[in-house]
């Protein structure tokens, strides 16, 4: 069916304009005011908003291997309910994606059930084991190469790796972890952690592999991405780097950008890798989006059970649910609150990571209807249990929002709303 999307302000080529959409067989075939179709069934969106799908590059979908914390059907539905139409799966799963066996598994349950696009990553090492290569040219359909969930822990392993990438044209997006720094750490090594007698997680763990990366990036030409940037000395190390020429870009999460470390309790929700830190981090990483350093918002999606949750900091594994809390979350902290511009959320959510990751972005004539309806008026409180996805742990449950998804399309499939 021919659809016209009328009176909504579209964001097209970076601003927002009011105006109608024409969608036939799936494509956008005409922009404009008082755009006409005979037989087309006509949606009035005055007063909302329609975005290009959002894109994630950082999401765990959980399947294979792990179907009891999210599917890819559950993950890929939460996320069209959320205005994304484009999610990077990482490889933390069972098999792990680091062979040509292994990755057919995953895309043939991504093929059967996913509701948007899913582009799967592939492991770096065997196993994610850090001890030998996987058998990366044998996978060049991954949209990328990680070991997310563990830093690799060899330099020369992580430049052979490099190496290959670059001769494959593909990107290395790297979990920065030194395990030799981390001392059983649950959470930042901050205020929260000594007041409480918690084990502590330092920056230093997060910055030092960092820099190594940024070092092998700069001499091996490869295009290199750091998942998930917590601290501020990381956000210092990548802005160099850029000034330097190296090809790095960056990504951060709405947690690390509203909460800090004095807003901690003792709830598993609260327990993610890596740590909340504290508010002179958070300080930096919103300078970083305002200045370009980091371009990148993803959510780190990474549900677990219930029980899995239920063990207060010290005990919870880590990870929270970021899907169907990103936009709203951001828009009512960051833009409502002056921080950033609508565009400026727009561009970080969905432009930068097309653009980065090699995806087709933005709203054009003659491309897929790739695109999602807000009502950006409509307050609601953050409620866990409505959720889609099977994970419900997420610091932000209970916290009054604004901005509703209402509508998704995907490929030119009317997936949500």
């Amino acid at each position: 069916m021919d659809l016209l999307l009328t009176g909504a302000n579209t964001y097209l080529a970076g601003s927002f304009t009011a105006v109608d959409l024409l969608i036939q067989n799936g494509v956008v075939t005409a922009i404009g005011k008082g755009v006409s179709a005979a037989g087309a069934a006509v949606i009035d969106l005055t007063g909302n908003y329609i975005f290009p799908g959002f894109v994630d590059v950082h999401v765990h979908l959980r399947e294979p291997g792990f179907s009891y914390k999210e599917t890819i059907r559950s993950g890929t539905s939460a996320a069209a309910a959320s205005g994304y139409t484009d999610v990077f799966a990482m490889p933390n799963l069972d098999p792990v994606p680091d062979s040509r066996e292994h990755l057919d598994a995953q895309w043939n349950v991504i093929r059967r059930d996913a509701v948007i696009r899913v582009h799967p990553y592939a492991a770096i090492t065997v196993g994610e084991q850090g001890e030998a290569l996987s058998d990366m040219r044998a996978m060049p359909d991954a949209a990328a190469f990680s070991d997310d969930g563990r830093g690799v822990q060899s330099e020369e392993l992580m430049r052979e790796a490099m190496q290959t990438a670059r001769a494959m044209g593909k990107l290395i997006a790297a979990h920065c972890e030194d395990n030799s720094l981390l001392h059983g750490g649950c959470i930042h090594q901050g205020e929260y952690a000594a007041k409480h007698g918690l084990p502590g997680i330092c920056s230093a763990s997060e910055t030092k592999p960092i820099v190594r990366d940024l070092a092998l990036a700069e001499q091996t030409g490869c295009r290199y991405h750091v998942c998930h940037v917590s601290a501020k000395e990381s956000v210092a190390a990548i802005r160099q780097a850029k000034q330097k020429g190296v090809d790095v870009t960056c990504e951060t999460c709405p947690h690390y950008l509203v909460l800090d470390d004095s807003m901690l309790r003792d709830e598993g929700r609260f327990k993610m890798n890596p740590p909340i830190r504290s508010a002179e981090d958070k300080a930096a990483l919103i300078q970083g989006i305002q200045d370009g350093t980091i371009e990148i918002i993803a959510t780190d999606h990474a549900p677990h059970s219930a029980e899995e949750k239920s063990k207060g900091l010290r005990g919870s594994l880590m990870g929270v649910t970021g899907l169907e809390t990103a936009f709203p979350v951001l828009y009512t902290e960051l833009v409502l609150k002056g921080v950033i511009t609508l565009e400026k959320l727009i561009a970080l959510m969905s432009v930068n990571p097309a653009k980065r990751f090699g995806l087709e972005g933005g709203i054009q004539e003659g491309k897929p209807a790739n695109l999602t309806v807000f009502d950006l008026e409509q307050a609601y409180t953050v409620d866990p249990d409505r959720f889609l996805s099977l994970g419900h742990a997420t610091p932000f449950a209970g916290r009054t929002v604004r901005g509703k998804c209402i509508m998704t399309f995907c490929d030119g499939r009317r997936i949500y709303g």
